[in-house]
């Protein structure tokens, strides 16, 4: 039996042709993302997850040298956010990035394990949330789960 799947996104050619709101989020991963620690890959990744009360849950990737010692953004945000504010959903996270170990052109897409991070935070919260990836020329895709980044989720 032969199966597949199909993702649907939206796509921009730069966040700046996002809503107000979505444009202060991106402003705000970017902000996030200048504190990243990332003397050793020298890619440096901002993440903010907007929660239901309106909180803004600011990460960014923190490296080691004792490599898988560091953390990524994504994961620092999330794991923040239920950590701190249990009660709230997610409604949105928004993932910037800028280094060389990826073309400027290039979508930004997070790495498999912040994407099943990504995905059990919507298993604990019951229900999905946007993401939205924007990559280091601006282009922009808009994901409305993260199943949708790993259709093959362990434990979904």
């Amino acid at each position: 039996m032969k199966k597949s799947f199909s993702v649907e996104y939206n796509q921009f050619n730069h966040w700046n042709e996002l809503t107000k709101d979505d444009q202060s989020l991106v402003e705000s991963a970017i902000d996030a993302m200048s504190k990243a620690y990332a003397p050793y890959s020298k890619f440096s990744v901002g993440a903010v997850a907007i929660l239901s009360n309106g909180e803004l849950i600011k990460g960014s990737n923190q490296e080691n040298i004792a490599y898988p010692s560091g953390l990524c953004a994504e994961r620092v945000a999330l794991f923040y956010a239920g950590a701190n504010f249990p009660n709230e959903s997610i409604d949105t996270l928004c993932i910037v990035a800028k280094g060389d170990l990826v073309p400027e052109e290039t979508i930004l897409s997070p790495c498999g394990s912040c994407r099943q991070v990504m995905v059990e935070s919507e298993k604990r919260q019951n229900k999905s949330y946007r993401i939205i990836l924007v990559s280091q020329n601006g282009a922009t895709v808009i994901f409305n789960s993260a199943v949708e980044l790993l259709p093959l989720a362990f434990g979904v």
